[in-house]
């Protein structure tokens, strides 16, 4: 069954083209959703080619694609090189990924992913995984929530909210999206209450997805999993993401310098192909959620 308003696959041209498919080549969309821009791949794929597709979202499998080119992996892309060899496949020509949250689970209020919807605290993308927003918010000390709400959601207020959610605990649990808003709703009431209230949302969500985590696994991976002049095709969507991508790119790390030889040089597996590509106004307008969207391609040296 596929179901089209799964998810709209941004920059899509875009980042397929910046995997510069060869026909007979194996390429991993390592988030796999709703499956648009596996189409696409396929599409410019011989019939000797490989597609491989990662999502650990078990919703994301009604939309696999029937097709003896394709395999869908019911996993997280922190686990790529594991399941890869588990195929046999031990290198590929492209890695392709879409991160942030699919349309679906933004649009499915009982997953708990969206402002818009009074729903339980979830947000888990694997739903079979123990740790989930309900867990974060009453289980967590006060530090810890506060060190999820700065890093991840950048909040300045981030020790004052951290310490409204812990004195709300007394009283009982935090269940529902609205119980956590009634609780941090001085801290959202202005002209930015979606902003903030957005901001506290992912930093959450991050947390109980271990995104950052997966994306670091992920990336220290491609200089393996990439074959010499293999592309890989990222789109990040806030400021954290991308910052990591970008940094891998340029030298291999996700913090410091490398080690540079006596001349200043120094090694690093990938080279940046292009500038930064973010959408069109056509397409913003289109598909509101492609507006922070920002795609870096980079190539195995």
């Amino acid at each position: 069954m596929i179901t089209m308003d799964y998810h709209n696959a941004v920059l899509l041209k875009e980042t397929v083209d910046g995997l510069d498919v060869k026909p007979d080549g194996v390429y991993v969309d390592v988030t796999f959703g709703g499956g648009g821009h596996s189409r696409e791949i396929l599409k410019r794929l011989g019939p000797k080619g490989k597609l491989y597709a990662f999502d650990q979202d078990k919703d994301a499998l009604l939309n696999t694609i029937d097709d003896n080119r394709f395999t869908l992996i019911n996993e997280n892309f922190r686990f790529i090189k594991r399941f890869l060899r588990f195929y046999g496949v031990k290198e590929v020509d492209g890695v392709l990924a879409d991160f942030g949250v699919s349309s679906h689970q933004f649009d499915v209020a009982e997953r708990g992913f969206s402002t818009r919807f009074e729903a339980d605290l979830d947000m888990r993308m694997n739903q079979d995984s123990q740790l989930s927003a309900f867990h974060v918010i009453n289980k967590y000390e006060e530090e810890q929530l506060k060190n999820v709400l700065l890093q991840y959601g950048e909040l300045r207020q981030a020790p004052a909210m951290a310490r409204v959610i812990i004195e709300e605990r007394v009283q009982g649990e935090i269940k529902s999206s609205e119980h956590l808003k009634e609780v941090l709703k001085k801290f959202v009431k202005h002209k930015n209450e979606h902003k903030v209230l957005a901001q506290i949302y992912q930093a959450i969500r991050i947390e109980v997805n271990q995104e950052i985590e997966a994306l670091k696994e992920l990336l220290s991976q491609m200089p393996e999993v990439l074959k010499v002049g293999g592309r890989l095709s990222f789109i990040s969507y806030h400021s954290l993401e991308d910052r990591l991508v970008k940094r891998f790119i340029r030298n291999g790390l996700f913090e410091g310098e490398p080690v540079r030889d006596v001349y200043g040089n120094f090694e690093v597996p990938l080279r940046k192909v292009g500038g930064l590509i973010v959408p069109s106004k056509t397409e913003i307008k289109e598909n509101n959620r492609a507006r922070s969207a920002k795609l870096r391609v980079a190539e195995k040296i």
